[in-house]
């Protein structure tokens, strides 16, 4: 099994209220990624890296880490990650600005062809996705193993919550069918667009 973290956003929003900021307090985060915010006492995508290890230490087997990034970001990400040595490998997806991205879907495309990842099972993490104290991807893992063993290989299991009805502007939002099916992924649409707030 292997991991994929999206790390590949500009953060042009987080950039822009940071500037606007005038207490300065928050000066130091400008030009930070969101993966590598500090949340406590370790940046955002350490805490992946953490549950990661956890996971490993309970059984399973995540062999390797792939964070796909942007060249605007791509040293800070590889100096993140020469504290996990070979477990971790950065894919830059050469794009520079905002306007260039490439997506989610693009940037998961570019690390399983480039990595070789089309016949293995593979963990998708949004790199600047906070989890609570008591997430278990242990729990998740299990779950995902159980549902291939009763719906067959070709199942995904997908983690969402629910947001607050005036957040689907800001978000990717999934719908899904009656049996909880996914039917679409949504980025930032209007509440008018859908009625799912599942993020």
């Amino acid at each position: 099994m292997r991991a994929v973290v999206l790390a590949a956003g500009y953060g042009t929003r987080l950039e822009r209220d940071v500037r606007a900021d005038v207490t300065g307090v928050h000066s130091h985060l400008l030009g930070c990624p969101k993966p590598l915010l500090p949340v406590g006492a370790l940046p955002l995508a350490s805490h992946w890296m953490r549950a990661l290890g956890e996971a490993n230490a309970r059984g399973h087997h995540v062999e390797h880490v792939y964070v796909v990034t942007n060249e605007l970001f791509h040293a800070k990400f590889k100096a993140w990650a020469q504290d996990y040595g070979p477990f971790v490998t950065v894919v830059n997806d050469g794009t520079t600005q905002n306007e260039e991205r490439l997506g989610a879907i693009a940037c998961l495309q570019l690390v399983v062809e480039q990595c070789g990842l089309q016949e293995d099972h593979t963990i998708v993490i949004g790199g600047d996705t906070l989890f609570y104290e008591d997430f278990n991807l242990s729990a998740v893992i299990d779950r995902f193993f159980g549902l291939q063993e009763h719906r067959g290989p070709e199942c995904s299991l997908v983690l969402s919550y629910s947001c607050a009805d005036h957040r689907p502007r800001s978000l990717a939002i999934l719908e899904v069918d009656e049996t909880r099916k996914v039917t679409a992924f949504l980025e930032k649409p209007s509440a008018k667009e859908t009625s799912s707030r599942r993020a």
